[in-house]
């Protein structure tokens, strides 16, 4: 291999870890329009071409999407995030049924092995989920509640399970938003505290009949308005 083109493919490899890095670090959260290729290449004192090149391969790593006419936009915050979207797409149900598939075992395995600490981080989360529901702050509650599915998840102290799981954390949050009315609505909420209760009390099949029954109301009612 030449040397020129050596240099070449190592400065694109640079360039796509430093937008990678924009990626996951938060900079550009998922659904932010990232900056021009001629911006970029700016910023980053590079040509053109190597910026074209380092977002196309984050393109097909699921990173970023192009929208025609409108720009490139972030599209997950991992490679395991972005080739979830990809088998998943944007199916409700799809989503649903992934997230029973882990977070059921989930549930099982971290009313084993969850610490004190774990539960207690697990306890704090949902009162602020559903203190956001009560006030009607419909953002902050999708993403407590998510971040609630998380660490009952990372609870179970399976490694796999739980990067599996991070690769979900859009998914989870665009499932949570699409099955939660905007607003309170007595008798339309999910509650979580039976979960909760059966983690706390290391009651495994309890903790996983718990997630599955939830996943399920969800599921039926996806069903409904099919």
């Amino acid at each position: 291999m030449p040397l020129s083109a050596t240099r070449r493919t190592g400065l694109v490899e640079q360039v796509i870890g430093q937008l990678r890095d924009a990626i996951t670090g938060g900079e550009w959260p998922v659904g932010h329009r990232i900056p021009t290729e001629p911006e970029l290449a700016a910023s980053l004192n590079v040509g053109r071409n190597t910026v074209r090149e380092a977002v196309r391969a984050l393109m097909h790593s699921g990173l970023l999407e192009v929208r025609q006419g409108d720009g490139t936009y972030v599209r997950a915050t991992s490679e395991v995030s972005g080739a979830i979207h990809r088998l998943c797409g944007s199916e409700l149900r799809e989503a649903l049924e992934v997230r029973r598939t882990l977070e059921v075992e989930g549930a099982r395995l971290a009313a084993i092995h969850r610490t004190p600490e774990e539960l207690a981080e697990m306890t704090e989360l949902l009162d602020a989920r559903d203190t956001a529901r009560q006030r009607d702050r419909f953002e902050e509650f999708v993403r407590t509640d998510a971040a609630f599915h998380t660490a009952v998840v990372r609870s179970a102290h399976n490694t796999l399970l739980t990067e599996l799981y991070h690769g979900l954390t859009e998914v989870v949050r665009g499932s949570v938003a699409a099955t939660s009315p905007q607003h309170t609505a007595p008798g339309h909420d999910i509650e979580h505290r039976g979960l909760l209760n059966a983690i706390a009390e290391r009651d495994p099949e309890r903790a996983a009949a718990e997630a599955r029954g939830f996943l399920d109301e969800l599921l039926a009612g996806i069903g409904d308005r099919e």
